[in-house]
């Protein structure tokens, strides 16, 4: 069962992470909300893109996707609109959603293919929907007859152009308005003024085209031709001057792109010609068709190389965003493979600032590491930090050290500790050149500074399985995977199960680790995780579906997700074309924190949904977790109409408590989910529904009701109604029967971190320490406990403790609450300056935090006048 052996720790190294990690994040972040406040409004944008770039490290889906509306929002060239409303469209993971085509409109002028061709934008309607709709003109108002188009000619023609043996009567002072050349030539001092016929033979002109071009200088129409006929109307436009002509072209050559064919057959004559709109009409059919369209070599042929880029931009169609984003999912298909070094090459030419040269430069150097050429990576390296990344100097020395250059390494290392203030991931990397106690002193000073580092863990890990340690190994492993699950973290317990022939737990973890990336390749890329499934399930008794069904209850009622996302996994196998399942899996993943799976498993669900309003509901919970509220309620209300069920009830009253409800929406939110409860369902969805209509009953102070919920709630096996038990004993003082109904939550749960943090809300100061000590310890992300402890040693004068307790998590969780309350301690011993600092990084994060506004704006006002505080 272990073909390749366990893996061992002269194999084991943390990545260089693609993205930037300024060394002081917070400071970096008021930078960007200062400059932001102050800067002109057609530079907003990029700062916008500036910030997504920043906060990437940070890999929270809702800030990036923030950043990425307010750079649309402020968007005003077609070329960035086109490129930000595919980007909105990717993040959303909009490709995998079965039946919609890539020019589809999702109803909001952010990503509206047609809003994004069209200059300029109102900032006031922004966020509403767009209008789209297609103008149905009659016919006979858009054609000419050629009865009337032979009159016209005969009647108004007082010059003639000569194509071949064939004479094109047109009007002189028409055809001179069409350019300052034709102007020039034909009411000027040229020769061809005088006369009334004028030889074109020798021009390439054809006889279709010169007569397209009098119809068109009496009518100033083109919808009336061809395609073929505009696009040598184009290029006739191009050649001499005639901008009006070009323009109108132009706009309506776009109108054809709706697919990759008329891509490829278009394209060509847009970027030959330069034409702006037919350009970014086929550019934004290939951004919205990405990831596929990264795999054709024709598509490739117009981006990656130097002189495409300038095809491009001669079209004005080449810029840093555009290459940022191809770059970005060509990282994500194969970071080692040529289309993506030849992205970052042009992204590295489009650079112009500053930051925008780190990143290119940084990113070489991390795809040149991958593809093992170290010359080359430190190379990129070096220009990265001299454009003022100090990351960059861990891909420094790691460049160094697959060179041989192992003391070089450890001490340009220590250098960079001792000139900086210590971050996590400076410990993380000088373990790599030391040896011995100092490497493990190292990697245990690292996940101090740093507890979300899986290195660290892992590395400690391994060298007690090499101890023949297994069991302390998985238990080291353990402490990472509770707050923060990824794939290669499932991999190595998978792999120490094995070696103790715990064959059940090993298949648990793999099929988890497979929901959360399902190509994942285990031991470096030589094994699929599917195949291993394959021999572990004959070590394994397999259930049936039903046992299935029964374990998921079991699971889910002991809050164990790993466990739960693992029989889903297993239920899948057996009935793959399940939405419900996908559904299920999507719940999970949201728990876990792992948001991009979990939109991949809801765009799953919807695609295989097998009725009308079932798709509604899983359509709305898209547009909820893509922060579209009201249309995840017309969503729920739509599914409704056609079916009532639990689904579409319990979304509606789930998106409507997501704001500050007065009493008489409460009401309406415990009649919405009093109905879903009411419909059929199962007990892991019932239970949820109980649960969350006991917490409506208690903020409208009906307890006992509430009561009643939870109750029922606890009788069908929802574990976490105790914590809503809990609070209804609270409010009826009675401290202690809440404190144990929290117990009996931590005694039943497998993930139970929260447990602790609310337990410690129902007993003495030192017991709540112990709770929220150990829920610090079980999920260090988890950030009540930081500030609790904060204003603790507050109220006990211990200022400095205070602001320290709340900088340790800040370093590694720059979080709005965090930030908030300590710059409120920095305002309180008079640090105005460190309080403003915190307050522009908090509103970077969340700009209208209105605490943390008011807070701003008190702070600005001492600072300005401090003689009146």
């Amino acid at each position: 069962m272990l073909p390749f052996g366990l893996p061992k720790t002269d194999h084991l190294e943390p990545t260089i992470e693609p993205q930037l990690k300024p060394i002081q994040l917070v400071e970096t972040l008021a930078d960007l909300y200062r400059r932001l406040g102050t800067c002109l409004e057609s530079e907003k944008s990029l700062i916008c893109i500036e910030q997504y770039s920043i906060l990437s490290s940070l890999g929270d889906p809702k800030l990036l996707r923030r950043c990425l509306r307010a750079a649309r929002q402020h968007a005003f060239d077609v070329h960035s609109k086109v490129v930000l409303s595919a980007l909105l469209r990717y993040e959303r993971r909009e490709d995998e959603h079965d039946g919609v085509s890539p020019m589809d409109c999702s109803s909001f002028i952010l990503e509206c293919p047609k809003a994004t061709l069209e200059s300029g934008c109102d900032l006031n309607s922004i966020y509403d929907h767009c209008k789209c709709y297609q103008e149905c003109t009659n016919s006979a108002d858009v054609q000419i007859s050629k009865e009337d188009e032979l009159l016209t000619l005969e009647e108004d023609s007082d010059i003639s152009f000569c194509v071949g043996n064939e004479e094109i009567d047109c009007v002189r002072s028409k055809i001179a308005a069409l350019s300052t050349p034709f102007k020039a030539m034909l009411c000027g001092s040229f020769i061809e003024s005088k006369r009334s016929k004028i030889d074109f033979s020798q021009n390439g002109i054809s006889v279709e085209l010169m007569k397209a071009v009098d119809l068109y200088s009496r009518t100033k129409r083109v919808d009336m031709f061809s395609p073929k006929i505009v696009l040598e109307l184009l290029s006739f436009a191009e050649r001499f001057c005639c901008e009006e002509m070009k323009s109108a072209c132009d706009i309506h050559l776009a109108t054809f792109v709706n697919c990759m064919e008329d891509v490829l057959v278009l394209i060509e004559y847009g970027l030959e010609d330069r034409a702006n709109v037919l350009v970014a009409s086929c550019l934004q059919v290939l951004l919205r068709e990405l990831p596929s369209s990264l795999h054709s070599p024709k598509v490739m042929r117009i981006f990656c190389s130097s002189e495409a880029r300038e095809r491009l931009a001669a079209a004005g169609h080449a810029s840093f965003l555009l290459y940022y984003f191809l770059s970005q999912v060509a990282m994500e298909e194969d970071k080692v493979s040529n289309t993506t070094v030849m992205l970052l090459e042009r992204l590295k030419e489009c650079a112009t600032l500053k930051w925008q040269k780190a990143l290119a430069l940084h990113q070489l150097g991390c795809v040149w590491l991958e593809r093992l050429e170290y010359k080359s990576a430190q190379c990129y390296f070096e220009a990265a930090t001299e454009a003022g990344h100090v990351y960059s100097l861990a891909g420094i020395a790691r460049s160094r050290y697959k060179q041989g250059q192992q003391h070089s390494a450890y001490k340009l290392m220590n250098t960079l500790i001792s000139e900086y203030k210590a971050v996590g991931w400076m410990y993380q990397e000088r373990s790599l050149y030391n040896t011995g106690e100092n490497k493990i002193a190292d990697l245990n000073t690292a996940t101090e500074l740093d507890p979300t580092l899986s290195f660290p863990y892992k590395y400690r890990a391994v060298s007690k399985a090499e101890k023949k340690q297994t069991k302390d190994a998985i238990s080291e492993i353990d402490r990472i995977i509770q707050f923060k699950l990824a794939p290669d973290c499932l991999e190595l317990r998978a792999w120490f199960f094995i070696a103790i022939e715990d064959y059940g737990s090993a298949l648990r973890d793999i099929r988890a680790m497979l929901t959360l990336e399902p190509s994942y390749k285990m031991f470096n890329v030589r094994l699929s995780g599917d195949d291993l499934i394959d021999l572990l399930n004959h070590k394994v008794q397999q259930g049936s579906q039903a046992d299935c069904w029964l374990q998921l209850y079991d699971q889910w009622s002991s809050i164990d997700d790993i466990g739960s996302l693992a029989i889903i996994h297993q239920m899948l196998v057996n009935d793959p074309w399940k939405s419900l399942l996908r559904f299920r899996q999507s719940l999970l993943l949201l728990r876990l924190n792992c948001k991009k799976a979990a939109m991949r498993c809801l765009q799953l669900a919807c695609n295989l949904s097998s009725s009308e309003h079932e798709k509604l509901i899983y359509e709305g919970w898209i547009f909820y977790d893509t922060g579209h509220r009201e249309e995840a309620l017309a969503k729920a209300e739509k599914s409704i109409l056609i079916q009532r069920s639990f689904e579409a009830f319990f979304l509606k009253a789930y998106t409507l408590s997501d704001s500050n409800l007065d009493p008489e929406s409460s009401s309406y939110v415990i009649e919405l989910l009093e109905e879903a409860i009411r419909c059929p369902s199962d007990g892991l969805r019932k239970g949820q529904a109980l649960n969350n209509l006991g917490s409506k009953y208690v903020d409208s102070g009906k307890l006992d009701q509430a009561a009643n919920c939870y109750m029922n709630a606890l009788d069908i096996k929802h574990t976490k109604a105790h914590q809503g038990l809990a609070r209804v004993y609270s409010l009826r003082n009675q401290q202690k029967a809440a404190y144990a109904e929290l117990s009996k939550l931590i005694e039943k749960a497998h993930n139970n971190a929260s447990a602790y943090e609310n337990r410690s809300e129902y007993c003495d100061s030192e017991m709540a320490k112990n709770d929220l000590n150990m829920a610090t310890e079980l999920d260090p992300l988890r950030t009540y406990p930081y500030s609790y402890r904060a204003a603790v040693l507050m109220d006990n004068q211990k200022e400095t403790e205070a602001i320290e307790e709340l900088s340790k998590a800040i370093a590694f969780k720059p979080d709005l609450q965090m930030l908030h309350l300590r710059a409120a301690f920095y305002e309180s011993i008079g640090n105005l300056n460190s309080a403003l600092c915190d307050c522009e990084a908090a509103l970077c994060l969340e700009p209208d935090h209105i605490d943390t506004l008011d807070l701003y704006n008190r702070a600005r006002d001492q600072a300005i006048h401090p003689q009146q505080i």
